[in-house]
């Protein structure tokens, strides 16, 4: 179960907290606080820190999902990871 799917549970779980079962809401809350034990954060210099929040807030992200589009892209580009290729005859969705 991803971080996103933990998070969408957790919420639904708090808009209807008069029906969710003590035993549902025990698993939730044990698995939300398994993902935290085992998150690791990574720490930045201030002025990184600053450009990093302000580009997830333009882009519409959180800080971690920015980080990992930042190293996904970085890796593409330096041919650690495979380039995500577009053939010619493929839908764009009106760009190129």
């Amino acid at each position: 179960m991803s971080t996103t799917d933990t998070a969408a549970l957790l919420e639904d779980a708090a808009d209807r907290i008069a029906d969710i079962s003590r035993a549902d809401l025990q698993i939730m809350l044990r698995r939300a606080a398994l993902r935290l034990r085992n998150a690791g954060s990574v720490s930045m210099e201030d002025d990184v820190e600053d450009a990093l929040s302000d580009l997830a807030g333009e882009l519409g992200m959180t800080r971690n999902d920015m980080i990992r589009f930042i190293v996904r892209e970085w890796m593409e580009k330096n041919t650690y990871l495979p380039v995500h290729e577009l053939d010619e005859d493929g839908d764009v969705d009106g760009s190129a």
